[in-house]
């Protein structure tokens, strides 16, 4: 019974392995640089807009945390 199952795709070797592994780096070389980052960019807007975001929140940029620095009585 046992040797009738079929090898999970990512078990196969040999020269049916490295066509396919050749292929899916074909693919992924075949997008440009800018595409990438376009929908990298486009993700990060969507996922920040999540309020139950877990792990670290995004900066608000350089200038909010030298703002707060300033308004120091201590200074």
């Amino acid at each position: 019974m046992m040797g009738t199952m079929k090898p999970h795709p990512e078990m196969i070797e040999g020269p049916e392995a490295a066509a396919r592994f050749d292929a899916i780096v074909r693919k992924v070389l075949s997008v440009p640089h800018e595409e990438i980052m376009r929908r990298e960019a486009a993700y990060k807007r969507q996922s920040a807009k999540n309020p139950n975001r877990r792990g670290p929140k995004p900066s608000q940029g350089r200038n909010a945390t030298l703002d707060i620095g300033a308004q120091s009585p201590h200074a």
